[in-house]
């Protein structure tokens, strides 16, 4: 990596690539990931992504997005969400995003929990990857960015107040040194890798969070963490657990309890089918519940399901004719690091955008398939929020703040990011005990 760059963005993930995209091309930007662009959650997304169905669809999408996060939504952020979808969704299929469509050509659209109608914009069963494949493509392409992977944020460089820059860690040479920039945008994902049973990827474990709650930058609602209802049980259960995704529920799957008796609607938010599944294996003494996919057209499964037709097999489920077993586990964060409409956190040139930052657009429970457009949207914000504002630093002010800096604390990176893991934890139970989240279940 180069010493200085104009802006340094943690995460590959399609808020990271999207922000990148967005920036000035005079602006020299680094993207750095903790292991290979292919390990972000975007990347994982199954079910799909918003788009506002028309004028007329506005104060139902509304509705369904306020309700599911428990009216705890900052209004505006969802209003810029939803009048934004249709801009957002577009742009990505001028990037080739290969969206799933009807016999006339248009969008097809299907639909998940908590949602009133189908606005839901799909590629098979893993969305995100085709979205996240295309940025990456794209962004490749540029040549004012540059993608760093093994590459860990240790720490936040501070300077008059404001972050200059990063110290990161060489993954492969463990080498650690600072890198400077104007402005530093944190998109480093979710907190899964610090639960025991989590669809995130074991890497993604909050750094972003943790070096934000070190630097006394505000953080909000960090014991807002949404459960999926729905994840592939296995004896084993290590490792990530495998997603099976809302759409599934959407198209027609249920939920049936020991004796294969229907116990809950699907349809509701995930908080609410999370609650009802633990309620069941309770009442049941069982490890899981079955999920029944038969009541879906054969055909249907395969065009749009091939993914956890795949993994299924694999744990030697036929999904044709049997049922699957399924059980909740640790999926989403809806709290984080404070940002604005555009992306500012409370500490002068440092932004957050996707799942690491909060800027209260999901409430207190996630609405299914907001937060690939969530991502994106706040993402493009924040670019242009940095372009339409850009000062550089000082770059002998910000070479003397890391100077002074004790780099004995970072050489042993594993040892601090578990620290990090640890500090989290203690902050989400903190949060917790004073006011308890009330969708976790």
């Amino acid at each position: 990596m180069e010493k200085f760059y104009d802006v340094l963005i943690v995460g590959t993930g399609v808020a990271g690539l999207n922000c990148a995209l967005h920036l000035p091309q005079n602006k020299r930007v680094a993207v750095i990931c903790k292991g290979t662009p292919d390990r972000s959650d975007s990347y994982l997304a199954q079910g799909g992504i918003c788009r506002l169905q028309g004028e007329e669809d506005f104060e139902s999408y509304f509705a369904d997005t306020m309700r599911a996060g428990h009216d705890e939504n900052n209004r505006a952020a969802v209003e810029c969400m939803i009048n934004s979808s249709e801009a957002i969704v577009d742009e990505l299929v001028s990037y080739g995003v290969d969206f799933a469509r009807n016999a006339d050509g248009s969008l097809a659209v299907t639909r998940e929990g908590g949602h009133s109608k189908n606005r839901i914009c799909f590629h098979e069963d893993c969305t995100g990857k085709e979205i996240t494949e295309k940025l990456l493509k794209r962004v490749l392409t540029l040549k004012n960015v540059e993608v760093v992977q093994e590459t860990t944020m240790l720490d936040l460089i501070e300077c008059n107040g404001g972050c200059c820059g990063l110290i990161v860690s060489d993954n492969n040479s463990g080498k650690v040194f600072p890198v400077f920039a104007d402005y530093t945008v944190l998109a480093c994902g979710g907190i899964g890798g610090i639960f025991s049973h989590s669809t995130n990827f074991r890497l993604l474990t909050g750094d972003g969070l943790a070096v934000c709650l070190r630097h006394g930058v505000a953080v909000d609602n960090i014991n807002y963490i949404q459960i999926h209802p729905t994840t592939l049980y296995t004896k084993s259960r290590v490792g990530r657990s495998f997603l099976i995704s809302e759409s599934v529920r959407g198209e027609g799957a249920v939920l049936l309890d020991k004796n294969f008796q229907r116990f809950t609607d699907e349809l509701q938010p995930r908080d609410v089918v999370t609650a009802a599944i633990y309620r069941q294996m309770k009442k049941d003494g069982t490890d899981f519940v079955w999920l029944d996919m038969r009541p879906i057209p054969r055909e249907e499964i395969k065009a749009h399901f091939p993914s956890i037709v795949e993994k299924c097999a694999e744990e030697g489920y036929d999904v044709f004719t049997e049922c699957i077993p399924v059980v909740p586990a640790q999926h989403y964060f809806m709290g984080g690091i404070r940002s604005d409409l555009n992306g500012k956190t409370t500490m002068p040139r440092l932004y957050a955008v996707g799942e690491t930052c909060c800027n209260g657009v999901h409430g207190a429970n996630r609405l299914a398939s907001n937060s690939l457009l969530e991502s994106l949207l706040f993402a493009e914000r924040a670019a242009l929020d940095i372009s339409a504002n850009y000062t550089p630093i000082d770059r002998l002010t910000a070479e003397y703040a890391a100077s002074k800096l004790d780099f004995g604390q970072y050489s042993k990176p594993e040892e601090l990011l578990e620290e990090y893991k640890n500090n989290i934890r203690k902050a989400i139970k903190e949060a917790e005990d004073a006011k308890p989240h009330f969708g976790r279940t």
